[in-house]
């Protein structure tokens, strides 16, 4: 089809046939088609200003400052989540459960509440005995550790996620973020979750091991790591410089959570986004403050609701990767040992057999108390830094 060049006239000098060529003009180039007299953008790279605003960096300090920020407000329930999905704690709850067994129903209804309103119940048991026998400081047990796995993670996380969503929408010539198709999120989360997992699993091994040393101590077999150092150290020893990838696996699979997150969140973000130039647009509506906190709100609680969506729909792995990381052992016979989980798919397998299906959502609701404001407050610090920066997300 052939095609010339001319220069995007306003809308009443469309309809009256104006071709103005004012140099001034020159960004906004049209192509139009001589047989059909169609009008599209030339979608041409960003230049100038608009470059400008691209500032790469600002995706790696905001991402770190909201995951600093929201591991700190939420580390009480990291711990415990932690300890929920072990198998320490997993066998204290069945033999509580053994001892206080339920009434029989027979309606399911009741039975489905009944047990909801008791994993609240244990949950917040557990909870309030870490902070009576253990004192408050063991509700912030690994937060070192986990403060220095989180604000790498994070800040990796978020600036290749943001800057990939850039240059594949830069490459196929999305230079809108309203036009962006889900398969350049979803592209760019899978990349961000595959380079985090793989630079910060060692980390995530040592704040594990860490939470979950108290259960040696209290068998009277005392602590088996000092510290951070020291568990690094005794693993490479006893497992190899494979050993601080234990678990390497089930994050690679948790790559499916952060996905399903970034993909739902950028959706809500583009649906309030669209809303919210809509009301700008009407020139019936005021625009006020209460407007653009009703965006912010907005884009915060859809932070939280991605994660709560993605974190539910994704559990499991959450339970295998934990366990992997633990890497218990189990005798047998002549004083030998083996170790209890030796892959991915073998550890689901044995979890499933051995604990049903219910262990593989142990300590769901400590999890979901955790993640779901911590991603609305990480989100919100994160889009709040980029502002500072002079940039968006």
């Amino acid at each position: 089809m052939p095609l010339s060049t001319t220069l995007a006239p306003s809308s009443a000098q469309a309809q009256l046939g104006n071709t103005d060529k004012s140099p001034t003009r020159g960004k906004d180039v049209v192509v139009q088609s001589r047989e059909t007299g169609d009008v599209v953008p030339n979608r041409t790279q960003p230049t100038g200003q608009e470059a400008a605003k691209a500032k790469p960096f600002a995706h790696f300090v905001a991402g770190g400052i909201g995951g600093m920020t929201a591991a700190t407000l939420t580390s009480p329930l990291d711990v415990l989540k932690t300890r929920l999905q072990s198998d320490f704690y997993q066998a204290q709850l069945q033999a509580l459960r053994a001892s206080h067994p339920p009434a029989p129903t027979s309606s399911s209804v009741v039975s489905l509440t009944r047990s909801a309103a008791m994993h609240f119940s244990e949950t917040f048991q557990i909870l309030r005995s870490i902070h009576v026998h253990e004192g408050w400081r063991a509700l912030f047990k690994g937060l070192g550790p986990n403060l220095i796995g989180v604000v790498p993670a994070r800040a990796i996380n978020f600036y290749v996620y943001g800057n990939g969503k850039r240059i594949l929408s830069e490459y196929f010539d999305y230079r809108h973020a309203e036009d962006t198709p889900m398969g350049i999120h979803l592209t760019a989360a899978a990349i961000a979750g595959i380079a985090t997992g793989t630079a910060t699993n060692p980390i995530w091994l040592v704040k594990t091991r860490l939470q979950l040393d108290k259960s040696l101590a209290e068998h009277g077999k005392g602590r088996q790591y000092r510290n951070s150092w020291d568990c690094i150290k005794q693993t490479v020893r006893h497992e190899g410089v494979r050993g601080l990838y234990k678990g390497l696996s089930a994050s690679y699979l948790g790559v499916t959570e952060s996905a399903l997150q970034w993909v739902m969140y950028e959706q809500m973000k583009m649906w309030l986004a669209r809303r919210d130039i809509a009301k700008k647009e009407d020139p019936a509506h005021e625009y006020t403050t209460s407007d653009a906190v009703e965006l912010w709100g907005g884009r915060i609680a859809a932070a939280g609701a991605a994660k709560l969506v993605a974190a539910a729909v994704t559990y499991p792995h959450e339970v295998v990767r934990t366990r992997l990381r633990q890497a218990p052992t189990v005798s047998v016979g002549n004083g030998k040992v083996e170790m209890k989980y030796t892959g991915l798919v073998q550890c689901f397998k044995t979890v499933w057999k051995e604990e049903g299906m219910v262990a593989l959502y142990g300590g769901l609701t400590p999890h979901l108390l955790r993640v779901v404001p911590s991603a609305a407050i990480m989100f919100g610090m994160y889009e709040f830094i980029l502002r500072v920066f002079g940039t968006t997300s």
